[in-house]
């Protein structure tokens, strides 16, 4: 008489058979490079303390010494923006990337980016020179002025590629490893253009190219690389209603270990589900009021199965979670380098241009060009052309936005 195949293990061969084309997830993430799981950089808490490239810019002032600003030690008191008696970089606002105050120039400038090359989300591959002939992805392509990186990723996930691109903050390409094998990488300062759907999200630049792996933000895979990081269905947006979502988990080794990055689901409803991928038997779960420990998560399974339901009415940040397959069960140490033990735009940034959500233009698609500041400031454009429609051609759907070199974003 034949067995039966046990449930778990059924869905795991199932997921393996559902990976698009090229998605063979955990294959490039490298979670030890990174400081940041969020993709501006707001949980950012490493030790940068000086604007510009690489750090070669002017000192940050410290938070404790900026009461004169609208972000100070004083304003986060319970240190939720990571601010205190420190000079170190940080996004207390949501801005694109982390920045500081500096001390005020002869031009009125008074804060700027910081370039922190260790504070790029993983699965983000980095900037990249797109000179159009040929492209720097050679995949299908197509422009939204509602572009978000995760709308680039799930085109481009939908298409079979392994990596999307996000251009000039509407425009998105597909790809495959072997364009990046010849890509020119670029300055990360050079992918500075806000995306048109989303005022906290970058998307490349103008002939820049910033790739991601497709597998970010999917609502399957099958992880067996040593170490990588799962996120939430849509990350780096928001998660959706109604999202049913599994990945199987299964790196070399005797034990699984877990650390949670990032955790905000919106209630109870949203649960998250480990199951041992053998035997389907639940280990742990968790929801909106029960959040997972702030430190690893130690299993003795060799393979997982990770599940994830929101209700009708379901959406926030989600999760980031970082894994490591363990070679024995009883190993506290992490790997040097790991993402557990992380290593301790440019000067005057620009003007950026986006639709403002709710406004006429941003119904339409219509492009439409804001000066960053704390409540977004009509800067003025020409009439728009008619609408392509979200990808609908490889035609613009709107006319660029101009950028202006030089001219500094308002912060008070």
């Amino acid at each position: 008489m034949g067995t039966r195949a046990p449930q778990g293990l059924l869905l795991l061969l199932l997921l393996r058979l559902l990976l698009p084309r090229g998605t063979s997830a955990g294959s490039l993430h490298n979670p030890g490079l990174s400081e940041c799981f969020q993709v501006n950089g707001a949980d950012y808490r490493g030790h940068q303390n000086r604007t510009g490239p690489r750090g070669a810019g002017r000192p940050c002032l410290y938070w404790d010494q900026t009461q004169q600003h609208s972000y100070s030690s004083a304003s986060d008191p319970h240190g939720r923006w990571g601010l205190g008696a420190h000079n170190f970089c940080r996004n207390p606002d949501g801005d694109v990337q982390p920045w500081c105050y500096v001390a005020e120039t002869e031009e009125g400038i008074y804060w700027r980016y910081c370039d922190i090359p260790t504070c790029h989300m993983p699965g983000y591959l980095g900037c990249f020179v797109d000179s159009g002939a040929p492209p720097a992805l050679s995949g299908p392509s197509g422009t939204s002025t509602k572009l978000t990186v995760q709308v680039c990723l799930r085109f481009c996930r939908m298409k079979g590629y392994q990596l999307a691109g996000v251009e000039a903050g509407y425009a998105c390409f597909c790809g495959s490893e072997s364009d990046l094998a010849r890509g020119r990488p670029a300055s990360a300062t050079d992918c500075d253009q806000i995306c048109f759907g989303h005022p906290g999200q970058l998307c490349g630049g103008d002939g820049r190219l910033g790739i991601y792996e497709v597998s970010v933000g999917s609502c399957q895979g099958n992880w067996t690389a040593p170490q990588g990081v799962i996120y939430s269905p849509d990350f780096p947006d928001e998660y959706g209603p109604d999202r049913n979502c599994s990945w199987a988990l299964g790196p070399p080794g005797a034990a699984l270990e877990l650390t949670f990055r990032l955790f905000e689901l919106a209630d109870q409803r949203d649960q998250l589900e480990l199951r041992d991928a053998a035997s389907g038997s639940l280990l742990r779960a968790f929801d909106g009021t029960r959040p997972p420990p702030p430190g690893p998560l130690r299993l003795r399974s060799v393979a997982l199965l990770l599940t994830f339901r929101s209700d009708a009415r379901g959406h926030a940040q989600g999760f980031a979670l970082t894994y490591r397959g363990l070679q024995d069960a009883d190993d506290p140490a992490p790997p040097k380098g790991s993402a557990q033990t992380p290593a301790g735009p440019p000067d005057g940034a620009n003007v950026s241009c986006s639709p403002r959500p709710g406004t006429p233009e941003a119904a339409i698609g219509g492009a439409a060009c804001w000066l960053r500041v704390k409540g977004p400031q009509r800067w003025g454009l020409p009439g728009t052309p008619q609408e392509a429609g979200p990808f609908g051609t490889a035609g613009l759907e709107g006319s660029p936005c101009p950028v202006l070199p030089g001219t500094p974003r308002l912060r008070v």
